[in-house]
C-alpha cells in the first residue's frame, strides 16, 4: 500500500467536499487496484456534482476493471453525449473499441479528436494497437451509401450493415434464460435493523401479494412498482432480495449493461423481453439497479435515442405490452431527482420508499458479519455502532479496511498476528467520514425546494426538518 494513497485518504477525510482532492484519491485507488474504494470515491464526487465528466469517466474505468465492458461503453457514450469535448472519455472509449471488430475506424477517429483537444492525452500503447488494426470489415459512414442505420448511445449516426443472413451487426437476441433466475433464500430476519422500512414494505408490497384474493375484492391487483431511493451503500439491493425471499418469488436483477445497446431499437427490444420473461414467470420481482439511468427525465435528453427507451419502459410498466399481474418492479436509485416525473404516476413507481443509512442495530449486525474470519480480540459491535452514526454498509467496510491496514503494518514488523480490537476500529472510524453526508447535502436542497407533492418528506423527517405525521 503506497504512502501517497494513505496520505490522500487522510486529506480527503479532512476535506470531504474537495472535488480535485477526491479525484486524485480515486485515481490513486485505481492505480493501486482498490476498485471498491475508487467507486465509492467517484460516487462521492457525483453526489456533490452529478455531471462531473471525469468522475463519470472514472466509473467507466471501474466497470472495465470489474469486467463490465458493455457498461463502460454505455457510460462513456453518455459522457460524450453530454460533454462532446471530453478528451478523456474519447481516449477511454477508443481503448475499448480497439478490440471490437469493425470499430477500428471510430476508435482512430476518437483518439485523433482527443489529441486535437489535448496533446497530453497521447498514449503510445494505444497508438501501437490502432496502427496494427486491419481495415474494418464493415464500411464507414461515408462508404455506407444509405444502408441500415443505427444511433449510438451518444447520438452519432452509424451504419449497422446486414450480413448474408440479413442479421444486423450488434443485434443479437437478448435472452436472460431461466438459469439467471433465483428464488432468494434471504429473508427479512437475515437483514439487521431497518425495522421501519421492513414494515413499510410489508404494508405496501408483501401483504397485497400474500393476500391477493382479499385485495382483488377491492379491485387491487398484485404487483406494481416501488422505487427505493437513498444514499449509496445502504442496502437497497439487499432489501430487494429479502423482499423476493419473503414472498417466494422469482428474482431478476438487471444492470445497465443488460439493457442498453448502442444500436437503435435494441435497447427497447431488450426492455420488452425482460418484462415478458417476468410475466411468464410470475410471481416475479424485477429489480432495476441505477434505475435513474433507464428512467431519466426526458427533458434532459433532447433528441437522444434514450427517449425511446424511456417511452418503452413506461409502456411496459403500464402493461400496454402484456398483463403485469404478479410482476413487482423494484427500482433503486441514489438520485431520484433525475427520474422522469411520468414514472411517479399511479400504476408505475407510485410507491417510493426511502432507504436511510443503517441504524445502530443494523450497523452492529453489519459489523458482526464483517468481523467473521478475521483475527478479533474483545470485539464489541454495539460499541462500534455507537461510534459510527450515519455510516453506510460501505463506510463500515472502509473502517475495517483502515483498521486492517494498521494491524498489518504492525504484523509485518513483528512477524506475528495482530488482532483487530474495538478500540482500533473506533480509531479508524474517526478517520473515515461517512459518505452519506455528501448525499444528504444534495438531497436536502431537493427536499426543501422541490417537494411539492411530499415525495421527499421521509428525507426531511430523517434530517429532523419535518415531524412525522405532518
Amino acid at each position: 500500500m503506497s504512502l501517497s494513497l494513505d496520505a490522500l485518504r487522510l486529506a480527503a477525510a479532512q476535506s470531504p467536499t474537495n472535488l480535485p482532492l477526491l479525484m486524485l484519491l480515486a485515481d490513486a485507488c485505481l492505480a493501486d487496484m482498490q476498485v471498491d474504494e475508487a467507486r465509492q470515491t467517484l460516487e462521492r464526487v457525483l453526489a456533490l456534482e452529478p455531471r462531473h465528466a471525469l468522475a463519470r469517466v472514472g466509473l467507466a474505468r471501474v466497470a472495465v476493471l470489474e469486467g463490465k465492458t458493455s457498461e463502460a461503453v454505455v457510460r462513456l457514450e453518455k459522457v460524450l453525449e453530454d460533454e462532446s469535448d471530453c478528451g478523456e472519455a474519447m481516449v477511454q472509449l477508443s481503448r475499448l473499441l480497439v478490440t471490437e471488430e469493425g470499430e477500428g475506424t471510430r476508435a482512430r477517429q476518437l483518439y485523433q479528436k482527443a489529441l486535437e483537444l489535448d496533446r497530453s492525452l497521447a498514449d503510445e500503447a494505444l497508438e501501437r494497437d490502432l496502427n496494427q488494426l486491419p481495415p474494418d470489415k464493415y464500411p464507414t459512414n461515408a462508404e455506407a451509401g444509405g444502408k441500415r442505420g443505427g444511433v449510438t448511445a451518444g447520438g452519432d449516426f452509424m451504419e449497422s450493415w446486414e450480413d448474408e443472413d440479413h442479421a444486423p451487426r450488434g443485434g443479437a437476441a437478448f435472452d436472460l434464460g431461466l438459469s439467471d433466475f433465483e428464488r432468494p433464500k434471504l429473508k427479512f430476519s437475515d437483514v439487521g435493523g431497518m425495522e421501519d422500512l421492513k414494515e413499510m414494505i410489508r404494508m405496501k408490497i408483501l401483504y397485497p401479494m400474500q393476500h391477493s384474493e382479499l385485495f382483488k375484492a377491492y379491485g387491487k391487483k398484485m404487483g406494481g412498482g416501488v422505487l427505493l431511493y437513498g444514499p449509496p451503500g445502504c442496502g437497497k439491493t439487499l432489501i430487494s432480495k429479502a423482499t423476493a425471499g419473503e414472498i417466494q418469488a422469482n428474482f431478476i436483477a438487471l444492470g445497465l449493461h443488460q439493457i442498453l445497446d448502442m444500436w437503435i431499437g435494441n435497447s427497447e427490444k431488450r426492455m420488452h423481453e425482460v418484462f415478458e420473461l417476468a410475466r411468464k414467470n410470475a410471481p416475479c420481482v424485477l429489480f432495476f439497479d441505477e434505475v435513474d439511468a433507464l428512467a431519466a427525465d426526458r427533458r434532459d435528453l433532447r433528441q437522444s435515442a434514450g427517449r425511446n427507451l424511456i417511452n418503452q419502459f413506461l409502456a411496459e410498466m403500464d402493461g400496454a405490452e402484456g398483463d403485469n399481474e404478479g410482476v413487482l418492479v423494484l427500482g433503486a436509485t441514489n438520485a431520484p431527482w433525475h427520474i422522469d416525473p411520468a414514472f411517479r404516476r399511479p400504476g408505475r413507481f407510485d410507491r417510493a420508499l426511502f432507504v436511510p443509512p443503517p441504524d445502530a442495530e443494523a450497523r452492529a449486525a453489519i459489523a458482526t458479519v464483517m468481523a467473521r474470519g478475521k483475527p478479533m480480540a474483545g470485539f464489541d459491535p454495539v460499541a462500534l455502532a455507537k461510534k459510527t452514526p450515519d455510516f453506510s454498509g460501505a463506510d463500515l467496510k472502509g473502517v475495517f479496511d483502515l483498521a486492517t491496514e494498521t494491524v498489518l503494518e504492525e504484523a509485518m514488523k513483528t512477524g506475528k498476528l495482530v488482532p483487530l480490537t474495538t478500540k482500533l476500529l473506533q480509531q479508524a472510524a474517526t478517520r473515515h467520514k461517512p459518505t452519506t453526508k455528501a448525499w444528504f447535502e444534495s438531497a436536502k436542497n431537493y427536499a426543501m425546494y422541490s417537494n411539492q407533492a411530499g415525495f421527499y418528506d421521509e428525507v426531511l423527517q430523517y434530517l429532523g426538518l419535518l415531524k412525522k405525521g405532518n
